[in-house]
Order: structure tokens, then sequence, then C-alpha cells
């Protein structure tokens, strides 16, 4: 089974929803990546998630909330927009923390989800995780799948380990 296809029928996005907000910041020419999860199965063996995080240029966000607005229903929180399409499970979060802005400068196209999509790059992909594992607002449960891509991370690409806070190099290993 394609990637595309398996992901669809875990995340129910009957809707296509992933493919219509792809095409809608295609159609509009956002520059956007991929981070997060899907950014670390990009580099890695995947592992299943519904969401995916993305982060918009910033001078492109605004334009961005107001057409996703449109077709979507949109959620504000503190460091993201949430969007979502009715009938799909699938949890799309647009990153809007200043720290992630220049990820989609360095990305680059890489196969997530049976898609090209544009990928944070390797280094920037740890960095998010990194700042998401030692966010204690995060709920427990997402630090500790964001220690699990960190190993994930660390094991496929060595080198990266010096990249990695002490404190959470002892909580991996």
């Amino acid at each position: 089974m394609e990637a595309l296809t398996f992901w669809k029928t875990v995340t129910m996005d009957r809707p296509d929803f992933l493919e219509k907000l792809i095409a809608l910041l295609a159609q509009h020419e956002i520059h956007y990546c991929v981070i997060g999860g899907q950014a670390v199965n990009a580099f890695v063996d995947p592992v299943v998630s519904l969401d995916l995080d993305l982060v918009v240029a910033v001078d492109q966000l605004e334009t961005v909330e107001a057409l996703l607005a449109e077709s979507f229903e949109v959620k504000h929180f503190p460091h993201s927009l949430n969007v979502y399409l009715a009938g799909s499970d699938v949890r799309v979060q647009i990153q809007t923390d200043e720290r992630y802005a220049e990820f989609p400068q360095r990305a680059t196209q890489q196969e997530v989800l049976g898609l090209a999509l544009p990928v944070a790059s390797l280094a920037d992909t740890l960095q998010g995780k990194i700042w998401a594992a030692l966010d204690p607002d995060r709920r427990g449960s997402k630090r500790q799948k964001d220690l699990a891509d960190i190993a994930r991370l660390i094991e496929a690409y060595p080198d990266l380990r010096t990249k990695v806070p002490p404190e959470l190099l002892a909580r991996l290993f």
C-alpha cells in the first residue's frame, strides 16, 4: 500500500484534507515547510501520526490564515494555528513561534506521506524537536514522543548527538 493511501486510511481523511491544504498553499505560492514528527519521518523510518506540523514564512502568515479560514476550520492557540476539516482526523498545526521563522528558507523537498513536500532541514528538524522536548508547558506524553523522535534521529545520524543538550541525552540513553 502506498504511504499516502495508508496515511489517509489511518487518519480517515475522506474529504482529502491533506491534498486540499497542500494545493491551496501551492496555488498561492506560500513558502512553508513540514516540521515535527512528519519531518522526522522524512529522514528516518516513519511512524504513524495524525499530525502534520508546518511552518509558514512569517510575511505570509496573515495571508495563509485568511486563505485557510475560507475553506477550513481554524483555531488560534498561543503558538499555533490549528486547521481542521470535518470528516478528517488529520490535525494540522501551523507553528507561529518566531524561533521557527527561518526554517522554510532552509527546507528541501523530501517525501512525506507519499508526497514531495518541503521539509525542514535535518538540523532544523532536530532543533524543533529539542525545543518541544524542553517545553514545560507541553503535555508529558508529547514530550516523550519528542524524545523518541530525537532518539530516532540520533540513531540514524550519530553526528547529531553533539547538538542535543545533556539533560535530554541523559533521558534518552
